[in-house]
């Protein structure tokens, strides 16, 4: 098949008006045999890539079975998202292992995968604060061990590609200057000051887990783990674009800040995307949803409820060119975990 006049998105040029040709299923720089569809006026943009969500159409990724992710990567592919990095979240070692063992299974049991693609796990605690625990449940928090992430990755058969942690904690230091050769590193769900998260970005970290969330604020005095993100030049950043967990001028501010280049699009979505107002769980904990707002009992907010690709168009109409908006959902995420060259 080939489509053509359609405006596609290039890394070097944004936007540009060229013919696509796919050949037994892939793109390909010639013309094959097939039919012409006519895309004048359309958009042709790469399939979205979601490193940070938990769930949903009521699935919850650490449901731990095979049928959650098969309708959570169903669901995803619907929405435009090709390429899926789903978040765990803070529970028992035990818990988590399973979680880990079931996503590995489903990659080698499951020949014939109609969905998005699992290309990795986002290991969303258990080393967190909890002072800054957010919607994450406190009864399981504990500080960076590195014997238990080694049984975890074995688990998962090497699936886990980044890590959430608060750099405060005992052994974190250690722990990230021991593994961010190998795997993704992202500050978050943390109390820590600008000088702490300065340090961690010297000794590896590469990321920063949705930025202005579950942190210290960035005040001009006190410029926090957001500063420290900012002044260290090769950290990008990840964003919620639910147009609920950061304001639309925050938003900008964040673009205006780190560039199109190191931002990264993420939804954060939890089981009740795609579905009706109600009570859901997250993480064992009760959440009320009601208007797009996911919130736990005492009003914490606990994810959202929008898939990347609204997020997208949300970046749009808070005022995000679209060539950089498709960059930091596509892209980015796909070089933060690495598999831009793929």
């Amino acid at each position: 098949m080939i489509i053509k006049n359609a405006m596609v998105f290039t890394l070097e040029k944004g936007f540009i008006q060229k013919d696509i040709f796919i050949d037994k299923g892939y793109f390909s720089d010639h013309s094959s045999d097939g039919g012409i569809l006519d895309a004048q006026g359309g958009y042709l943009i790469p399939g979205l890539i979601d490193i940070h969500f938990h769930g949903c159409t009521g699935y919850d990724f650490c449901d731990g079975t095979a049928e959650a992710i098969e309708k959570i990567a169903e669901y995803q592919l619907q929405k435009g998202i090709t390429s899926i990095c789903p978040a765990t979240m803070t529970l028992p070692e035990d818990k988590l292992s399973a979680v880990c063992k079931n996503a590995a299974d489903y990659l080698t049991s499951r020949p014939a995968k109609k969905g998005a693609r699992l290309c990795g796990i986002h290991l969303e605690g258990p080393f967190i604060s909890p002072a800054k625990k957010g919607a994450q449940n406190p009864s399981y928090i504990q500080d960076p061990d590195m014997d238990m992430f080694l049984r975890l990755q074995k688990a998962a058969g090497g699936l886990i590609k980044i890590i959430t942690l608060a750099p405060e904690l005992k052994n974190a230091m250690d722990f990230i200057e021991r593994l961010s050769p190998f795997i993704r590193i992202s500050l978050g769900h943390t109390a820590c000051d600008y000088e702490t998260a300065l340090q961690a970005f010297h000794k590896g970290a590469g990321q920063i887990t949705h930025l202005f969330n579950a942190m210290p604020g960035f005040a001009h005095r006190h410029p926090g783990p957001a500063g420290a993100a900012f002044d260290s030049k090769e950290v990008m950043a990840e964003l919620i674009g639910d147009g609920i967990h950061i304001s639309p001028s925050a938003f900008r501010g964040a673009f205006q800040l780190f560039g199109s280049h190191r931002i990264i699009l993420i939804s954060d979505s939890m089981m009740a995307a795609g579905m009706k107002d109600g009570i859901y769980t997250l993480g064992g904990q009760s959440v009320t949803v009601k208007k797009h707002l996911a919130a736990l009992e005492d009003g914490t907010i606990a994810g959202s409820v929008t898939n990347l690709m609204d997020c997208l168009l949300n970046a749009v109409d808070m005022g995000i060119p679209l060539e950089a908006a498709v960059r930091c959902a596509t892209f980015n995420p796909a070089k933060a975990i690495g598999i831009h060259s793929q």
